[in-house]
């Protein structure tokens, strides 16, 4: 209780603090906004203080390239050697999409008949083209692709790269460090350590990937960020044991709370065989079995009405990933909008690369924020899109015209809703209020065009998706 409030007290403050501070900055950041060019402005919240990323698919969250340097790297993956299919002389009839670029670990490679494995090249001898050409396979970098590319094809082309370990928590460090860079003190993922193996393909028990995640973590590269991570355990929802996959879940996140912090529901939604009230009496036993449990479920990521968010928010849910049909329900709408004490995870690039809303200029976001729905942005599968937070930004204030106090919100949103234990969460409320002082400081003073030249130290990182969508190409 004191811890509690300690904490109230803590976000009354700094909620006040803050609150002067955007009012004091709005004009400035109002003319930084007119004057700058898109370089400049992208630059600019780049070097924002961000919070938190709290929908983050890490299986999705990493930059091809990235993955690509892992597997090409013994001393980062364990000493795996990886292979991808790049022929089908063994299977002359029409290939499914997803058979090209599939990528498997040697361990698999040595199981395929030899007129297979000829279809199957190592990834360390990929021409430089051919290299460029796997990238690819592994993003949404065309107009024509979506969902089908999207769960169908992508997917399945990973095969079992993440049951090594090295890999799976190599490229966990990738996504810590980048998104560190751009400002973020806190990120949770969507992130597990079951199917783990060892080389030999023999598994590794949860217990053994547990040590070696921890291991990892506390490597001078990831603790140098100074970031915080913390983790959600996943449950496919349409899989025919789910019931099963969920009960086994949830006493794994109740058993491991300090890294692990809740728990999450995914699948598309289309399917229909994930629809939330079927797992409406399982939570209720788990509930009187275990000390609640924070959930974060995906709900209302559909083309047409539905009730699901609705239904989700029956299971317990506190935060509601994507809802981007929630203004075809108005009384759940109106639910939301008096409660305010259910988040909504905003994925603004991804509800558009998957057509959810392949204008944004429709998208519910705004209506969502202006309407005291609280929200916050977040990069979801943001390897798959080869994007960042600061796209998500970039994307929200160019096409919404945010305000500097609502880019403050979305931000302490990011904090203030996460399952980071009470103490974690109060430290990174006070750093974030640090920061966002710390960055009014930087840019208040001077005219506008002096404010502008300090951008020049900043420097940003970009991928494909800022390259493609507005031209944008750093360093």
């Amino acid at each position: 209780m004191r811890a509690f409030r300690v904490f109230l007290g803590w976000g009354l403050c700094t909620g006040l603090l803050t609150a002067l501070s955007a009012a004091d900055f709005s004009p400035r950041f109002d003319e930084l906004k007119r004057e700058a060019t898109p370089r400049q402005l992208y630059t600019l919240l780049y070097d924002l203080p961000k919070g938190g990323d709290l929908h983050n698919h890490a299986g999705g969250a990493n930059i091809p390239e990235w993955t690509l340097a892992v597997l090409n790297d013994p001393e980062r993956n364990g000493g795996d050697r990886f292979f991808t299919r790049l022929r089908f002389s063994s299977a002359p009839d029409a290939i499914a999409p997803q058979a090209r670029f599939r990528t498997v670990r040697r361990v698999t490679y040595e199981q395929f008949s030899p007129e297979v494995r000829r279809d199957y090249v190592e990834v360390n001898a990929l021409s430089a083209v051919e290299q460029a050409a796997w990238c690819d396979a592994f993003r949404l970098d065309q107009a024509d692709e979506g969902r089908v590319e999207f769960f169908q094809h992508i997917w399945p082309r990973q095969a079992d790269l993440l049951r090594n370990p090295h890999v799976r928590f190599e490229l966990l460090a990738e996504n810590i460090k980048a998104f560190a860079a751009e400002g973020l003190r806190y990120l949770e993922l969507q992130f597990g350590i079951d199917g783990l193996q060892q080389l030999d393909g023999s598994a590794l028990t949860r217990d053994q990937g547990l040590e070696l995640l921890r291991r990892r973590l506390a490597q001078p590269d990831v603790l140098a960020t100074g970031l915080i991570v913390r983790f959600q355990e996943g449950v496919l929802r349409f899989s025919p044991k789910a019931e099963e996959a969920l009960a086994e879940t949830y006493a794994w996140v109740s058993a491991h709370r300090d890294l692990w912090v809740g728990l999450n529901m995914a699948g598309i939604e289309e399917n229909g065989k994930g629809y939330p009230l079927r797992f409406l009496d399982t939570y209720r036993t788990l509930r009187r079995r275990f000390p609640t449990l924070p959930l974060s479920i995906h709900a209302g990521e559909m083309d047409g009405p539905d009730h699901h968010i609705r239904d989700t928010l029956l299971l317990g849910a506190s935060r509601i990933g994507h809802g981007v049909n929630l203004l075809q329900d108005p009384a759940t709408l109106l639910l939301l909008q008096q409660g305010r004490r259910v988040l909504v995870e905003v994925n603004l690039i991804s509800n558009r690369l998957l057509d959810y809303t392949p204008d944004l200029s429709v998208h519910p976001f705004p209506e969502l924020l202006r309407t005291g729905v609280p929200v916050c942005l977040n990069t979801d599968d943001r390897g798959m899109w080869d994007s960042s937070m600061t796209d998500e930004y970039f994307t929200a204030v160019t096409t919404f015209q945010l305000s500097w106090d609502e880019i403050v919100t979305l931000g302490r949103h990011s904090l203030t809703y996460s399952f980071a234990q009470p103490e974690v969460k109060a430290a990174l409320l006070q750093d974030y209020e640090r920061r966002v002082a710390a960055f009014v400081t930087r840019y208040e003073g001077g005219t506008v065009a002096e404010a502008l030249a300090r951008l020049s130290t900043v420097k940003p990182v970009t991928y494909g998706y800022a390259r493609r969508t507005w031209g944008l190409t750093f360093p």
